[in-house]
């Protein structure tokens, strides 16, 4: 059997995106284990996916080096005697555990001067492969050899008896279509669209019979609260009130899905939910939802993208400008005729 570990990424949407390196890997090596180092709020969604084997927590928080307790972690993977590692992050720190591990070959772009950590190191061409999933991807071939095209999409599938027991659990029903907005974004408030916009559009879709269920952590509260309080009382406001896998089964229901660049955007691509994505910030040349039912609404700024947590200028103007007007018009590409 060959034994592979992953080091996986820190945010559940770039976990959503290294999926179809795994199904990759299994059709390379169908009797592989693959087990997957990664933060513990990500678990739940890597073990939604059939190629995970287990999933060991990452206990080290971002940024911080504790080189003994990373050593300590590598020697007690050793008796997994694993053949490979594949480290998707490009930092120094995530490279340590598979060399401490002793693991055989130990896979991974070259980046932070860790020559030495792994010695099957690639050298990533942008060019080449400009999306995320197409970097994850040639990490499960071998070191001379393209990947296959195209690459496939990340998929997530949901039970009946898991979206009924979600339902159940915050008391929802499927009377109405429903309509999800993921308002947040864990990186930061510029891939945020305002909340006041994020209102009217929930009254347009009220009006036009719609349920809207407003999904994220505890930290997306704040903004969907204001969403609420501005004109829209029967929309339910989710923010802290789900886990991981209650969000899945939430946006499995959904006849549409209004979302930021974020990892519940991801989510909602690999369950197929028809969508509109808002990019502000950041770049759908870089991570676009992967589904045919999901359309992309941008605007082509001179400082958009500019990758920041915060708009460096100060005006915003990414979404500002991008009015619930011009959402509203994209919006009638993309929700269901009924």
């Amino acid at each position: 059997m060959y034994k592979i570990l992953i080091i996986g990424p820190s945010w559940v949407g770039d976990t959503m995106l290294m999926q179809p390196m795994l199904l990759r890997l299994k059709q390379r090596h169908p009797e592989s284990l693959i087990d997957v180092l990664a933060p513990s709020w990500t678990a739940a969604l890597l073990y939604a996916m059939p190629e995970v084997h287990e999933v060991i927590t990452n206990p080290f928080p971002h940024g911080a080096l504790r080189l003994g307790a990373r050593y300590q972690l590598g020697k007690e993977l050793r008796s997994a005697r694993y053949d490979q590692a594949i480290v998707l992050p490009n930092s120094l720190k995530s490279a340590l555990v598979p060399f401490f591990a002793q693991i055989p070959l130990r896979t991974g772009f070259i980046g932070e001067a860790r020559f030495g950590l792994l010695n099957d190191a690639r050298k990533l061409s942008k060019k080449t492969l400009p999306l995320m999933v197409e970097r994850f991807a040639q990490l499960a071939e071998n070191k001379e050899d393209k990947i296959p095209r195209p690459v496939a999409n990340p998929r997530l599938e949901v039970s009946t008896a898991q979206r009924d027991a979600t339902l159940q659990k915050l008391g929802l029903r499927l009377d109405k279509p429903v309509a999800v907005f993921c308002p947040g974004a864990e990186y930061g408030p510029a891939k945020r669209w305002p909340a006041a916009y994020y209102a009217e559009i929930a009254q347009r879709l009220q009006h036009q019979g719609y349920a809207v269920w407003l999904i994220g952590s505890a930290k997306d509260k704040e903004i969907s609260d204001k969403i609420v309080a501005l004109g829209n009382p029967a929309c339910r406001n989710l923010c802290g009130s789900t886990d991981l896998t209650d969000a899945i089964a939430l946006l499995s229901c959904a006849q549409l899905v209004i979302s930021n660049d974020s990892g519940l955007m991801h989510l909602a691509a690999a369950l197929d939910r028809p969508m509109l994505a808002l990019f502000g910030s950041s770049s759908p040349q870089f991570t676009p939802p992967l589904s045919a039912h999901a359309q992309v609404i941008k605007l082509d700024l001179k400082c958009s993208p500019c990758f920041r947590r915060e708009c460096p200028l100060g005006h915003f103007n990414c979404m500002k400008l991008l009015t619930p007007d011009l959402v509203w018009e994209k919006l009638q590409l993309t929700i269901p005729r009924r």
